[in-house]
């Protein structure tokens, strides 16, 4: 299929000279000249807004990587996608949002790429959702072309304490508890985001960012390299990447290569190596599997759990350790971690990457891991394990599978009477109002991607119970998800969903829950019998929206055993 360059400049046909002609006229009055007409056009998805520091930076990345595809001889199409900030709609209806954006954010870009027909794409990312979707229309229609990551923000600082987003939201938990007072919950508020660039542990955006460039599709070294210096000016480390971006694509229009010659198993396997290594978001898992569907790569749950079983936890960052991408840039950042897995026999090394070379072609010249330092473990002395991050559970209450992150946490059993919510609000006030308990089971339902619908993170229920003090003591049981700055004992992407008709929705205040590792399962201690019986009782609840995106997306969303896709 001829792209567009191809097609205003190549043909002699009447139909095609007047298309071409209604296309430069448009052109021109945008300030092509007809020397642009004989450069690759390459489609430029800049998702800015001042909305969240994740992406705050991202306008002024795409000036730059649009003068440097110029100065490497092609020619920029931009244009900006939806951003919806976790941070800011987190706990609230607006969190619907976020998940759905992620298909929003796909969708317009190939609308972008496909209707102006373009010969190659680079798509910018920050927050969250931004990230996967900008990857997704790349796979979905075989592009050339390479996602970049914006950058990590730089951590804050509080009376010698190292902050971050997920502070904030701990210490709600802890004022509520009467841990600490208004003061310094104000102060934790005003210094845990010093500027722009993605949260700084490693939760979704920068789990995801390392995953895709194990993966291949973006630059070396990128995922580590810091959205802005302390003077919150774009870093001279990223600044390189918009250059190395733009060359970049420039030769895989030369080289012919294509997003799913990349995006292979194996590269998937890769992906999955580095982000359960570091001890990265459960997002990952819903993300990988979106991924793998638009690349037309046969990835289940059950792959993913037999993949990283034997991947040790390597990283020692926050949410449950003590570090955050900036340490791990200074050590010598993901070059470093992927060249100590491969040299360990834990990544492919002959595939394939967006710098016409293969992964281990990369690493040839990359740091070695310093040995004095606690930041990223060795994996013949691992932080903890394989297995002990994010494992796949099934059992009763989740034939499809769910999620569980435990990250390095000695945790075999735990059983306990559930605590029954049907919003996500509800449970957190029970939570806030103390009537939450060591050894409670907190279930929250009809959050999944049909019922909620839109999937949300439960971060400030998560947050609330660390900060009362009871991320060990209660295991928290949901259709929904989970930020990657949750920790404790979290289950999440239970499928299927109550909405419908999983036997989440039948769980009644003080029934057994059951988490058992050692059969990697999650039970209600119930007959079959006595469930199906109330299954046949049960009725789905009227769905929450009727018009607009969220009823849409209802109508049209996978489980999240497949990723809760679309399409």
């Amino acid at each position: 299929m001829k792209r567009r360059s191809e097609e205003i400049t190549g043909s002699k046909d009447t139909a095609k000279w007047v298309e071409r002609t209604a296309a430069r006229t448009m052109l021109r009055a945008v300030r092509f000249t007809d020397e642009d007409f004989d450069k690759p056009i390459i489609a430029l998805a800049v998702p800015y807004t001042n909305g969240t520091p994740c992406n705050d930076h991202v306008r002024v990345l795409g000036d730059l990587v649009q003068q440097a595809i110029e100065d490497a001889g092609g020619k920029a199409i931009v244009f900006g996608t939806p951003v919806v900030s976790d941070g800011i709609s987190m706990g609230t209806e607006a969190m619907k949002y976020s998940l759905v954006s992620r298909e929003v954010i796909a969708d317009s870009i190939e609308l972008m790429t496909e209707g102006y027909r373009v010969d190659a794409v680079i798509t910018l990312s920050g927050c969250d959702k931004t990230i996967p979707g900008a990857l997704m229309p790349i796979a979905r229609n075989n592009l050339a072309g390479l996602t970049l990551y914006g950058g990590s923000i730089l951590p804050g600082e509080y009376q010698g304490k190292v902050l971050n987003i997920v502070s904030a939201f701990e210490a709600i938990g802890a004022h509520c508890a009467g841990k600490i007072d208004a003061e310094e919950l104000h102060a934790v508020e005003c210094h845990a985001c010093p500027g722009a660039g993605s949260c700084a542990g490693m939760y979704t955006a920068n789990t995801m960012a390392s995953a895709i460039e194990a993966m291949g599709m973006s630059l070396p070294g990128a995922a580590s390299n810091l959205a802005v210096d302390t003077g919150n000016e774009i870093s001279a480390e990223k600044r390189e990447d918009c250059t190395r971006a733009a060359n970049a694509v420039m030769a895989l229009l030369q080289s012919g290569l294509k997003a799913r010659d990349i995006m292979t198993r194996q590269a998937f396997e890769n992906a999955l190596t580095v982000a359960w290594a570091l001890g990265g978001s459960t997002n990952a898992v819903l993300h990988l599997l979106a991924l793998a569907h638009e690349a037309n790569v046969e990835l289940t749950l059950a792959d993913i759990e037999q993949v990283t079983a034997r991947v040790p936890l390597l990283g020692n960052f926050k949410p449950f350790g003590q570090y955050v991408m900036n340490d791990l840039h200074n050590i010598g950042g993901l070059p470093m971690v992927m060249k100590t897995l491969l040299d360990a026999g834990f990544l492919h090394g002959d595939c394939l990457t967006v710098t016409g070379q293969t992964l281990a072609e990369n690493l040839a010249e990359a740091p070695i891991r310093p040995p004095d330092q606690d930041v990223f473990y060795h994996p013949d002395q691992p932080y903890a394990p394989a297995h002990q991050h994010i494992r796949v559970l099934h059992g009763n209450l989740a034939a499809e599978g769910c999620v569980l992150k435990i990250s390095g946490k000695e945790l075999t059993r735990f059983v306990g009477p559930a605590r029954v919510f049907d919003r996500e609000e509800d449970a957190l006030m029970a939570i806030l109002a103390g009537k939450i308990h060591a050894g409670d089971v907190l279930v929250i339902r009809y959050e999944g991607p049909k019922g909620g619908p839109g999937m949300r993170e439960m971060l400030s229920p998560s947050s609330a119970l660390m900060g009362a003090g009871l991320g060990k003591d209660v295991a928290l049981v949901t259709d929904g998800r989970f930020s990657g700055g949750t920790h404790g004992i979290m289950i999440g992407h239970v499928a299927p969903e109550a909405q419908i008709g999983g036997a989440l929705a039948v769980v009644r205040e003080g029934d057994s829950i059951e988490i058992d590792l050692d059969r990697s399962e999650l039970n209600l201690k119930l007959d079959d019998s006595e469930i199906a019986k109330r299954l046949a009782q049960w009725q789905p609840p009227k769905a929450r929206y009727s018009r607009g995106v969220l009823a849409k997306y209802a109508k049209l969303v996978s489980s999240a055993a497949r990723g809760a896709v679309t399409s």
